[in-house]
């Protein structure tokens, strides 16, 4: 089957939610089209919303994979366009609400009873799945959704280029601004963080040695060190060095692959495609420590499938995602490694995943292990928005670090109020 155009697709560009579930608007792209009694059986009806992964195959092998299931006829919504979450959203407040859906861990769906207790099909293989990836779906000791794939972020980079221009691989974002300058000839510039920043915010404050919230749900990226890390990412945006206004966003290859850029920063899941373009000119390393006192980090996003609470059968929407998500070791790995290179969150498939245990993969691995960071459930999307307002502010517009987090605070602590008194 022909594959989906990249051109039509924005694979991770948009990491959470574009707007709140009270905010959201009915779903007009859905129209009258529910996806439901469209399948070929008589029993129930169930409907997944995925958005549009732009790796070739992937739609194909979520409907193959639905096809497959005896116990229900399974319709599968694929939204094509850019805002994805909104659309989500705003169907979750309609009478076209999927029974099903992918999605990242927010706090806010589980407070508003929008997603289903799933503690009772994922407790008896919890052990099996990332530790980590378990914590950031628990709220109150129950699981709210089941990890599908983590997609680790980091730098990918032609080391050709590097022995050309006299660099290292850096260690420090002050080496990353020097190596910038050093690559960046005619049209390549040195290094791309994607066309609004957002995908490096976190690994910033990571790599400051500092992180969004505390284990007390406390403000914790508000530290000296975030402080001199925006300062320095102020003068590589201003350096003449860094991709600005590239074609395509962060999560699609081409800016490196084309010649626009010599180090991008970007997803495991375009590891293939990076490959197929640069052969064995490739090579990756995690954001470097923001000052000396910090630690490299990588940013393991993902997606995870959620159960509609409000929808018509939650116990045969939950069977179902049991079913794929948990009893289907096959698909589950088929999903995470045939169609770009995500990790398996699931400890056993990730041992028998053989795509992934040599080469370039192997390394991506790796620093998935010894510096990933993963999404706090706590972290809410104004939060989030509190901080890409920071790095507009004294970032893209050199403003002052101190009085923009001064700020980013007040709407972080008002948020934390709401959700934890």
């Amino acid at each position: 089957m022909p594959a989906q155009s990249n051109s039509t697709w924005d694979r991770r560009s948009i990491l959470r939610a574009a707007a709140g579930l009270a905010v959201a608007a009915p779903l007009a792209a859905c129209g009258g089209n529910n996806g439901r009694g469209g399948g070929s059986g008589s029993g129930k009806q169930l409907t997944q919303m995925f958005h549009a992964y732009g790796e070739p195959g992937v739609e194909q092998a979520v409907k193959r994979y639905a096809a497959a299931y005896k116990k229900a006829d399974v319709t599968t919504q694929w939204i094509t366009s850019a805002d994805y979450e909104s659309k989500l959203f705003a169907t979750l407040l309609t009478k076209n609400a999927p029974d099903v859906f992918e999605f990242h861990p927010q706090i806010q769906l589980v407070k508003s009873g929008q997603v289903a207790d799933l503690s009772d099909i994922v407790d008896p293989v919890k052990d099996d799945f990332n530790a980590a990836d378990i914590t950031s779906h628990t709220v109150d000791g129950k699981v709210y959704g089941v990890r599908m794939i983590d997609d680790p972020q980091f730098f990918f980079y032609r080391p050709s280029l590097f022995e050309k221009a006299g660099v290292k691989v850096p260690e420090t974002l002050d080496e990353l601004i020097e190596a910038a300058a050093k690559l960046t000839t005619g049209k390549t510039k040195g290094v791309y963080l994607g066309n609004d920043l957002h995908a490096i915010v976190n690994p910033l404050i990571w790599s400051a040695g500092a992180d969004t919230l505390n284990d007390k749900n406390e403000i914790a990226y508000h530290t000296p060190a975030v402080v001199e890390g925006l300062k320095k990412l102020r003068t590589l945006f201003t350096s003449g060095h860094l991709l600005l206004g590239a074609p395509t966003d962060f999560w699609d290859p081409s800016s490196l692959t084309q010649g626009l850029c010599a180090v991008q920063f970007c997803g495991m899941w375009a590891m293939p495609q990076f490959q197929k373009a640069l052969g064995d000119d490739l090579g990756i390393f995690p954001f470097p420590k923001t000052v000396d006192s910090g630690k490299p980090s990588v940013y393991n996003g993902g997606w995870s499938m959620f159960v509609n609470a409000k929808g018509d059968d939650v116990d045969a929407a939950k069977e179902y995602v049991k079913w794929l998500w948990i009893d289907q070791k096959r698909y589950q790995e088929d999903f995470a490694t045939s169609y770009g290179f995500h990790i398996p969150p699931r400890a056993s498939i990730a041992a028998s995943a053989s795509k992934l245990e040599s080469g370039l993969p192997a390394q991506g691995v790796k620093l998935f292990n010894d510096y990933g960071h993963f999404d706090n459930i706590g972290w809410t999307q104004a939060m989030i928005q509190a901080t890409w307002d920071v790095v507009a502010d004294c970032v893209r517009k050199g403003g002052d670090p101190e009085a923009a987090l001064d700020r980013c605070d007040k709407t972080v602590e008002r948020e934390l109020k709401k959700l934890f008194g």
